[in-house]
């Protein structure tokens, strides 16, 4: 297993100065960086292998297939789904649930009157799916309402559930606050309440390990762009007979077995939900990606990022004024305001002594409402940051403010 000061040497991104001063990348909620691993990835498919997968016999066919479903073994092997053919390519996490949202309503699982489940921390693309959903089909959105340090309300979801609730789709991380919610007590009700449910787990999948065997959802949904991967690729896990069950969604190529003008009959697993050529170079490169990850180990991962989510936030309260969101236990990301002061003015100047951090309202609309406020301040971790990025975040800031004041 590799050391992760060791490890920051594979982003060459990070060498890259701004104002004259060494990069501090603090915007992993929103996407990570690429090692050259996976950037090696990239290139070694278009230069090497280029073609179309599952439908030529020639040489560059067969190995741009092997790479290709190689990546999909090698995904559902970390997940520990036992079954490759769950492992569904999509172009990113808002892909996936629109997926299940769609196949859902065209299979006729939800009716007038039934309910749909989310929860006030979700991002926008957890919850406008299920408003589309709800609104083609008669059907009532309720929403988890969450407390002052943005932890959910068990006892009200609970009171939620009964025998009219279809799904319950909840993020297994907030991307705005890093509350990390309470999954299994919520997959437990869900399940008792004979709901479906769906996890998104796009600021959950580079943080700690996932165990889908033991889980108990029935779909997990993340984006590639956030585990060291590239943009337009994502996943989709179901459970097989889930999604055996579910009309496709999309229709052309590869997601068919037989057609004619008058109907046409669909392919197998999972290629019933992969229409249309798929994003082969990031398929392989996720693929490399999870290869990076578990060489690293995910517990060394999760240890480190976690002592530097700590120290920036014990730091940040000694600031006069500094507003705090989320739980103590709050995951990959600290979100903060400083009374009296934009959060866009500060991230901007932020920005300009070479810390990039995120500033707005985070896809969260909803929840900044709930809290009164536009958007926050969030400085959010990878693993190739290091206390010295702390420091030079916890500087900037601090010199932002004198400016601002």
């Amino acid at each position: 297993m590799r050391a992760l000061h060791e490890a920051r040497a594979d982003f060459p991104i990070l060498e890259t100065q701004i104002g004259g001063k060494p990069l501090v990348y603090l915007d992993n909620a929103a996407t990570t960086q690429k090692p050259s691993q996976v950037l090696h990835a990239s290139r070694h498919y278009y230069e090497a292998v280029n073609s179309n997968i599952h439908r030529g016999t020639h040489l560059l066919a067969r190995q741009a297939t092997e790479a290709h479903e190689a990546a999909r073994v090698t995904i559902a092997r970390h997940l520990k789904v036992t079954d490759e053919r769950e492992i569904i390519f999509t172009s990113g996490c808002t892909e996936s649930i629109n997926l299940v949202a769609s196949a859902l309503g065209r299979s006729g699982s939800i009716q007038a009157g039934d309910e749909i489940i989310i929860s006030a921390l979700e991002h926008h693309s957890n919850i406008v799916p299920w408003q589309m959903l709800a609104k083609r089909h008669e059907a009532s959105l309720k929403v988890i309402p969450c407390d002052e340090q943005g932890v959910l309300d068990l006892d009200a979801y609970r009171s939620l559930l009964n025998e009219k609730t279809r799904i319950v789709a909840v993020n297994h991380v907030s991307n705005a606050f890093g509350t990390l919610n309470p999954i299994k007590e919520i997959i437990t009700a869900a399940k008792a309440a004979g709901a479906y449910v769906l996890i998104d787990g796009a600021q959950s999948i580079p943080h700690f390990e996932i165990d889908l065997s033991t889980l108990g959802a029935d779909f997990y949904t993340f984006s590639g762009h956030k585990i060291y991967a590239p943009t337009g690729i994502g996943i989709l896990w179901g459970r097989h007979e889930i999604l055996e069950s579910l009309a496709p969604w999309k229709g052309g190529g590869e997601m068919i077995k037989e057609v004619t003008y008058e109907s046409s009959s669909y392919n197998d697993l999972p290629f019933r939900f992969e229409a249309g050529t798929p994003n082969i170079e990031g398929a392989i490169a996720l693929g490399a990606a999870f290869d990076y990850l578990n060489d690293l180990g995910l517990p060394q991962i999760a240890a480190h990022e976690q002592a530097l989510v700590q120290q920036t936030a014990a730091e940040l309260s000694e600031i006069d004024g500094v507003q705090l969101y989320g739980p103590h236990d709050r995951v990959g990301a600290v979100s903060f305001n400083i009374k009296g002061i934009h959060h866009y003015d500060l991230g901007t100047l932020i920005d300009q002594m070479g810390v990039a951090v995120r500033t707005g309202h985070h896809c969260c609309q909803p929840l900044m409402g709930r809290f009164g406020i536009t958007g926050t301040v969030r400085a959010s971790f990878a693993l190739y940051n290091h206390e010295e990025d702390v420091k030079r975040f916890i500087e900037a800031t601090q010199k932002a403010l004198m400016m601002l004041r």
